[in-house]
């Protein structure tokens, strides 16, 4: 081929436009270089390595991630994709993640990152002159807060800047002396540690919480005051919440989403939700705004803020008037009978002319003198007509002659379910209370009229009535039957208590679409053998009747055969909740391996106690009682209440007793008296009186707080301006007068204590507000600067923390921080070396505790009711040594408690003696000291072993034998749930190279095995493994004297609380203002406080404080979109701007949760102040039956059961404020 003169030219002319070499025969043109623009680009996009981490943010989320290094600097991360599959018939767990998450390594060298330790600098000040004069730093701290005048102006400084650099050396001296004047001059008690979601990190928190543990001082509790824990749970099930993981939604043929906001709060998992919809899974969402998961209902019931619990109640009525009255369901029947206490016998007493519910037939009432008898409750066996007390319930459970019977085998009872149309029948009129009427005067409502059917059965008492718990229920509901006498409704129509139409006037859900849901989830699970769902979360149990919202949803799902079934039953998902190898955390957490039991206390009662909110409460409990009570909160206050609970041992109270616990045990050894005779006599004489008595007292002050993994200055402190006030003692908004009622068992100080903390110490890797408001601010390292663990409820599987890059700067991983202040305690505290500590304990659950306050029956030995008996009719009080000098060396070795005792989980006991031996060879030995020769935990890489190796769901063996355990009580066969997995144990290792799935284990109610998705309460309705409640089953009926009190035996609707008649008009009257309510549901661009400062997130959302209003309120005020406002109530202020859109509802404001006063808050002009975070217009209210305890399921233990830190019923005034504001 020949080419031609012009393609010659033009090739050969290319040289002028582009450099290069021609080839002879002119087909090639070679050029070098032109690529140097992108090297920036290609040099962005490598890395040195890849290293696995995960986020230990609250979010539940617990997503794998790829970190990038290069150079030494993390430059970015991106989901890991290597989980492992789910099956061919489902959707899978991977890619996980989110725009929040792929954010995080932002923080790494962000300008919010805290490099150095931090003092506040007027006490570093005044302790640096102290040490000037004191040669042991106990004593300098001494001097430093003995000087009011001093601790008064560090006081005051907090929150106002003035941090200074100091050293890691100095910091820990200032903090071990603070500690260890502490114990010396009050005792350990008042020493505390906050922090929160042990599964986000639970080295990290095992860390502080054991160091908090040995010192004697006492962890708060955190799902409770989140307002996470749904009271219903332990009310119901006798378990903490215990959840389907995300790939069960995929199983579900019918789901409501029921204040729980999927695409918002659980992005990683929402697409399972969505997914389903393409196979026929109707979606049903409730919310009073357009939320993110709306746009993926089938249908949207728009319900008033805080009225779910009638569209519950409505439902319920469909539910059995058409699945059980109108015909029966058989697998319904069937269903109830065996895992509900519908069948079981409860009395009838004579009220006002009618009969009230009473309490649960026992064996006892038959006679029965037998160990546990009193707990032992009974039906009717429909073959005989005769009473039987089948397996399975409480009395069972601890006695050697209950071995073998604490199951849910019938052995061929049929259970009575109604005594309607039975022979030897009578019929009788209930009164049952309402609470739908009379708000204008106060919360306990009216009575109406019912009628059930009623037998005679021969107690050792005589002659009594009874009924079933079913029969009551349809009293309660509304559901007619003939026959009976009472006021019922006449049809779906009827605006009488609990019809569709009755809610429609309370919830605005037209009854017709309340009907039609109600049907649906019922025949769904009926076609379906139980595949309705409910996905509950925050929407709807953030208020302070939310257990009652929370039993009408239960009762929905315990009617239709749904819970302990794939695809079925509820899924409450609020806080990253489930710490999958709870027992090794457990144990290095509290530091059981070298004494027991740990103080631990019930974060909300302290925080309405410490920051004097129960000062401020107008809602007494009598306020609450229903007019069919018996009088036993008449003139109480809430604050009583909480005193009742603290000295009947039903709740744990810290502070503890207006003594230091060191001091008594001396004064009783120094007497020749035992310890705990002594302190009993002490408090019947009134010599000794518990610190809750007289919480504003100097002697009963909190001294010391710790707080770490947690910014609750700027997330979770509901009623943040009174902390400010009482507990910080500085500046602060708070507006409201104190109540004029006075408690009746509770000290009344005329004058409010300011400022109650001797030190608040903040351990983070960002500045928050906590930080800001702390006294020392300790720079932590990051999730990708350290090794830990992380589980959720969301997924099966175990994740690894680790590091990517070395701590930069001068911080620390908690671990370590904690394990320095450990041995620096141990330096300063030769003058305590070795005492006793007398402990106060509540009365726990799942021990024979719960069997102390018998029938539930309520009598108080203040009031000379009953005798003062330690462990049964008031705490238990516990004596411990401690060596104080030896705290260093205990935090780094396991104690031979894990050797010779083993470990205790939810009442299934494992010999752990194999996994002791174990980890000496696995994490090497202590050399020398206190701890010679015990297994090492000297870092978090050994501590994250020995936490996976002591836990079942992570070591086969032990889940075995804690099977094997529960099979000798039970009779039921168990084992084989993890008998192939028997040698399985998963490593620290295993978790850093992939997601491990875990190992199904007696720690939890669900099952794993198989492959099959976890759900819970699988093992109690396959395996008939008892719930631990008083029957064994779960509970609609509730007969402890406080929930009779209150009206709360059966499922009910309660409303908001009526915040204008308990403290009027909130308003100010000086420009149009607008009353609203307040509502602070989770965020999008954060996970509560985190990611709300992070750049990539601010420029996402608006950046800073913003309210969400609908037109109508913004026209009122005559305010327009992003214009700045002002809210306030009687608990502070709140300068944001206005987001004005039509996905809200008039009437209601959302603040979202968390934006902390760290981005653009200016100063108000109501208080003059910096603009305060969303809880500045928040306060704390106690719900008496929430510290009721001592019976059954109604009994303590961390974070199972206590006052929530509700705060969903405020009310808030907004008004447009000047668009000129100063910082």
């Amino acid at each position: 081929m020949t080419t031609s003169p012009t393609d010659e030219f033009l090739v050969k002319a290319g040289r002028f436009f582009a450099r290069g070499d021609v080839s002879d025969d002119l087909r090639t043109v070679t050029r070098h270089g032109g690529r140097e623009g992108d090297v920036f680009y290609r040099d962005r996009w490598s890395h040195d390595k890849v290293v696995r981490s995960t986020h230990g943010v609250n979010c539940t989320g617990s997503c794998s991630w790829k970190v990038y290094v290069k150079d030494g600097i993390i430059t970015w991360e991106t989901q890991q994709t290597d989980y492992p599959s789910v099956g061919p018939d489902s959707p899978e767990y991977e890619p996980r993640g989110c725009p929040r998450g792929a954010a995080f390594s932002w923080y790494t060298y962000s300008p919010t990152r805290i490099r150095f330790p931090y003092v506040r600098g007027v006490l570093l000040e005044a302790y640096r002159k102290a040490r000037q004069v004191h040669s042991d730093p106990v004593d300098a701290w001494a001097a430093v807060v003995g000087d009011e005048a001093t601790r008064r102006a560090y006081q005051q400084a907090r929150g106002k800047g003035g941090l200074v650099r100091s050293t890691w050396a100095e910091v820990n001296e200032l903090m071990a002396a603070a500690h260890v004047h502490t114990v010396k001059a009050h005792g350990p008690d008042r020493i505390f540690g906050f922090s929160p979601i042990p599964a986000m990190s639970m080295a990290s928190h095992a860390a502080g919480s054991r160091f908090i543990s040995l010192m004697g001082g006492a962890m708060l509790s955190f799902y409770d005051w989140y307002c996470d824990l749904p009271v219903a749970s332990p009310q119901v099930f006798g378990d903490q919440t215990d959840v389907p993981e995300s790939a069960d939604w995929w199983n579900a043929s019918y789901l409501i989403m029921w204040g729980a906001n999927l695409p918002v709060t659980r992005t990683p998992d929402a697409h399972f939700m969505a997914e389903a919809r393409y196979k026929g899974q109707k979606v049903v969402t409730v919310s009073p705004d357009y939320a993110d998961n709306t746009k993926f209902a089938d249908e949207w019931l728009t319900v008033h803020p805080g009225t779910d619990g009638a569209l519950g109640m409505a439902m319920g009525h469909v539910i059995l008037k058409e699945f059980y009255v109108d015909r029966q369901v058989p697998r319904f029947v069937e269903y109830v009978k065996k895992y509900s206490d519908l069948p079981f016998l409860i009395t009838l007493k004579d009220k006002d002319g009618g009969y009230v519910p009473d309490k649960f037939l026992t064996a006892a009432d038959l006679g029965d003198t037998m160990e546990g008898a009193a707990f032992k409750t009974v039906l009717v066996d429909s073959h005989t007509g005769r009473a039987v007390v089948p397996n399975g319930s409480l009395g069972f459970r601890y006695n050697e002659a209950g071995k073998g019977k604490w199951n849910l085998d019938l052995q061929g009872v049929d259970p009575a379910l109604s005594f309607h149309g039975a022979g030897g029948a009578s019929t009788a009129e209930v009164l049952l209370p309402r609470f739908d009427m009379g708000q204008e005067n106060g919360e306990g409502g009216g009575v109406h009229r019912r009628g059930v059917p009623m037998v005679p059965i021969e107690t050792k008492d005589g002659t009594r009535w009874v009924t079933t718990v079913f029969d009551l229920m349809l009293a309660q509901y509304g559901v007619a039957r003939e026959g009976l006498p009472g006021e019922w409704p006449t049809g779906y129509d009827d605006p009488a208590p609990y019809t569709p139409a009755w809610q429609e006037e309370i919830t605005g859900v037209p009854a017709a679409q309340a009907i039609r849901i109600g049907r649906e989830f019922a025949q769904n699970a009926e076609d379906s053998g139980g595949r309705s769902m409910i996905v509950l979360g925050a929407g709807t149990n953030h208020w302070f009747h939310s257990d009652t919202i929370y039993r009408t949803f239960l009762a929905m799902i315990t009617l239709t055969g749904c819970q302990g079934i794939n695809g079925g039953g509820w899924a409450h998902y609020v806080g990253q909740e489930k710490c999958r190898p709870i027992t090794g955390w457990a144990n290095l957490a509290f530091a059981l391996d070298w004494q027991r039991p740990a103080r631990q206390m019930i974060g909300t009662a302290f925080w309405y106690v410490q920051t004097d909110q129960w000062r401020y409460d107008n809602l007494g409990a009598d306020l609450l009682a229903t007019p069919l009570g018996e009088g036993r909160f008449q003139n109480a206050t809430m604050i009583d209440t909480l005193a009742q609970s603290a000295r009947s041992g039903w709740m744990p109270s810290f502070p503890s007793l207006n003594r230091n616990p060191l001091e008594l045990v001396r004064e009783a050894r120094e007497a020749g008296v035992d310890p705990v005779a002594y302190v009993t006599e002490k408090l019947k004489s009134g010599d000794v009186k518990f610190a809750v008595e007289d919480p504003d007292a100097p002697e009963n002050w909190p001294r010391v707080l710790t707080i770490w993994r947690a910014n609750l200055l700027g997330s979770s402190s509901k009623g943040n301006e009174y902390f400010l006030k009482h507990l910080l003692g500085t500046s602060n908004a708070v507006r409201a007068d104190e109540t004029d009622v006075r408690p009746q068992s509770v000290e009344w100080h005329e004058e409010g204590p300011a400022g109650k903390l001797d030190l608040l110490i903040s351990i983070d890797f960002r500045m928050t507000s906590t930080g800001l408001f702390g006294d020392v601010l300790l720079p932590a390292a990051t999730w990708y600067e350290k090794h830990d663990l992380n589980s959720t409820d969301m997924h099966p599987y175990v994740h690894a923390f680790t590091p990517a890059i070395d701590p930069p700067w001068e911080t620390k991983s908690d671990y370590d921080i904690f394990q320095d202040l450990g041995r620096k305690v141990s330096e300063l505290a030769g003058d305590l070396g070795t005492v006793e500590d007398l402990m106060t304990i509540p009365l726990m659950h799942d021990t024979p505790d719960e069997m102390a306050v018998t029938g539930g029956v309520v009598k108080d030995w203040k009031a000379g009711e009953v005798d003062l008996i330690p462990g049964v009719t008031a705490p238990k009080f516990i004596l411990c040594e401690r060596d104080y000098t030896a705290i260093g060396a205990k935090m780094s070795a396991l104690g031979p408690l894990l050797e010779t005792v083993g470990t205790v989980t939810k009442g299934v006991a494992v010999k752990t003696a194999p996994e002791y031996d174990l980890l000496k060879r696995l994490n090497g030995v202590i050399p020398e000291g206190p701890a010679a020769g015990r297994p090492a935990i000297v870092n978090a890489s050994q501590a994250c072993e020995a936490i996976l190796t002591l836990s079942g769901t992570t070591n086969g063996r032990v889940a075995v034998e804690g099977f094997r355990n529960v099979e000798e009580r039970t009779g039921q066969q168990l084992a084989d749930l993890a008998l192939d997995n028997e040698g399985k144990r998963i490593s620290f290792a295993d978790t850093q190279a992939r997601p491990v799935p875990v190992i199904t284990s007696p720690e939890w109610s669900g099952s794993e095995h198989g492959g099959r998705r976890y759900t819970a309460f699988t093992i109690n309705v396959e395996r008939l493994k008892p719930w631990h409640t008083l029957t064994g089953r779960q509970h609609l009926f509730l007969d402890h004297d406080w929930m009779t009190e209150i009206g709360e035996q059966l499922p009910t609707f309660r409303p908001p609380l009526n915040m204008h008649r308990l403290y009027g008009d909130q308003g100010t009257g000086a420009e149009r203002e607008v009353t609203v309510r307040y509502l602070t549901p989770h965020s999008k661009w954060s996970i509560h406080s985190e990611y709300q400062d992070n750049l990539f997130m601010l420029s996402l959302s608006r950046g800073g404080p913003e309210i969400w209003m609908s037109p109508q309120d913004a026209e009122a005020i005559g305010v327009k979109d992003n214009e700045w406002i002002e809210a306030y109530n009687r608990n502070g202020v709140v300068v944001a701007r206005a987001i004005v859109s039509h996905r809200m509802p008039a009437g209601t404001v959302y603040m979202y949760h968390a934006k902390d006063r760290v981005v653009d808050v200016p100063r108000t002009e109501t208080s003059g102040l910096r603009g305060g975070i969303h809880n500045s217009l928040t306060r704390l209210m106690i719900k008496p039956t929430h510290v009721a305890g001592g019976y059954a399921q109604l009994s303590f233990f961390m974070n199972y059961l206590g006052p929530t830190g509700n705060q969903r019923d405020e009310v808030t005034v907004i008004r447009r404020r000047s668009q000129e504001v100063q910082y």
